[in-house]
């Protein structure tokens, strides 16, 4: 079917690009490899419309594009380079020539590349698709490693000793049935086990989760927290290494408590009262220990969620690298283990919305502790979070990190960034504007931070959004 004009219009409406939809001026012309590129991303992330002639920053006019200039023949040599078809289509809209590529989605269990890159897009930038997400990707269609059984030949009363089922319908706030036979029942509307000619099977889900000892389980006994603790800022000297043995959801409570019992204590002075408070509150621990378990790449062997202890710092990874870029922690969210995240969702613990992060620098801000670092290494994601630090004992790179976390906590919350407040955030008196100023340059130098575009063109009231808003 053709596309309108009304339908161009209606695309240009929307607030922000999406992972289907995105807009490219090109006015007079348009590189061939970056297009086959696009061409190729696009349709390893579910395919989409790629518009040319058409601004990417709101209100979106309609600039009229000139390349092109044989749709027919372009198409011809997309499909020579990539492998497969992309429609294009003319629209003569009343403000210009717009050029609409319509590109398929990659067919289940396969991604496309071009030239060995297996791409997709990152904002503004397309990027080799991860290891994990390409194994993912592959592996459509088979069952996934949660559904995998982890026990197979089991009675019911096997079941019932392996697993604490106690605690799952308390997680799930419903009454221990009267019959061994209704909790079966339950266990296998979850899909955490299934019948099988010779009994039941645990599936790794159900014992990843539901465990009363990880080490019964021996495909799933690696992937049990592991909580180090360290005597100085250094891995020098090690003071324990202890690595839980109960499932997720059973053991989380204790995970928790654990590791806040094995935090450094702080001294304060609070309304001339001094008082003990722990090196990280207790909702900071317990949003990033739910998400490292949550988001970790459960295909890769011989790794596990790890939290390390320092004097003056908490460091909480997970294997895999993330599936979200680390700048867009705060705003984005997409989940690796979808199946795992609902149950941790209805067991209340993790957010429905992906509104973990957020809280975690949120809290940071309340507190004026320095910002959390989100890192990847090497097939690991980081997050670091500090104990408390005067805004003077800052360095740069620590002030610039707060200034965008801010900067898109505010747009999230549909608001912006000011020069006010982000000294608010540092807590740090109205003589300090000329100091923040110069952090917000940095920020904006750097292209994490850019001023609104809606705001005012005063200075005294500059406003600021993410680079990417």
């Amino acid at each position: 079917m053709a596309i309108s004009v009304a339908q161009i219009d209606l695309w240009r409406s929307v607030k922000s690009e999406t992972q289907n939809l995105e807009f490219k001026e090109a006015k007079n012309q348009y590189d061939n490899d970056k297009l086959f590129k696009y061409c190729v991303a696009f349709a390893n992330e579910g395919g989409g419309h790629l518009l040319f002639g058409v601004a990417d920053k709101l209100p979106r006019p309609v600039v009229g594009s000139q390349a092109i200039p044989n749709t027919v023949e372009m198409a011809e040599k997309i499909f020579t380079a990539v492998g497969f078809r992309v429609d294009i289509e003319e629209v003569q809209h009343p403000d210009g020539r717009v050029v609409v590529f319509v590109i398929p989605s990659r067919p289940k269990g396969t991604a496309y590349h071009y030239k060995g890159a297996y791409l997709m897009r990152s904002g503004e930038e397309l990027v080799p698709m991860s290891e994990d997400q390409l194994r993912k990707i592959f592996a459509e269609g088979q069952p996934s490693w949660l559904d995998n059984p982890a026990l197979n030949d089991q009675t019911a009363q096997d079941v019932i000793q392996q697993l604490d089922t106690q605690a799952f319908f308390d997680l799930i706030n419903l009454p221990y049935p009267t019959s061994q036979q209704s909790v079966i029942e339950r266990l296998l509307a979850e899909r955490l086990i299934e019948e099988t000619p010779t009994g039941f099977a645990i599936l790794n889900i159900g014992a990843l989760l539901l465990a009363k000892s990880l080490k019964h389980f021996p495909g799933v006994s690696r992937k049990a927290a592991r909580v180090v603790v360290y005597a100085g800022e250094s891995k020098l000297n090690t003071k324990s290494d202890i690595t839980g043995e109960k499932g997720y959801a059973v053991g989380f409570k204790g995970l928790v408590a654990y590791v806040m019992g094995q935090l450094p204590q702080n001294e304060i002075i609070e309304d001339a009262i001094r008082k003990e408070v722990k090196l990280v509150p207790e909702v900071v621990i317990r949003e990033l220990l739910a998400n490292a378990l949550i988001h970790q790449d459960l295909e890769m062997t011989g790794a596990s969620p790890v939290v390390e202890i320092y004097t003056n710092r908490v460091e909480i990874s997970n294997p895999g690298e993330p599936i979200v870029p680390v700048e867009r922690f705060i705003d984005g969210y997409q989940s690796r283990n979808e199946r795992m995240a609902d149950l941790m969702r209805r067991f209340g613990i993790c957010e429905e919305k992906s509104s973990g992060i957020d809280r975690v620098v949120e809290s940071a801000e309340i507190l004026q502790l320095p910002a959390p670092e989100f890192l990847v290494s090497f097939k690991r994601t980081i997050v670091v979070i500090h104990g408390p630090r005067k805004f003077k004992d800052m360095d740069g790179s620590d002030r610039v990190r707060a200034c965008y976390q801010h900067c898109v906590l505010q747009w999230v919350l549909r608001k912006q960034m000011t020069n006010q407040s982000l000294r608010e955030r540092f807590g740090v008196s109205e003589n300090t504007a000329n100091t923040i100023s110069q952090i917000i340059t940095s920020a904006a130098e750097q292209k994490l931070i850019k001023p609104d575009p809606n705001a005012p063109e005063s200075r005294r009231y500059a406003r600021y959004i993410p680079y990417w808003a």
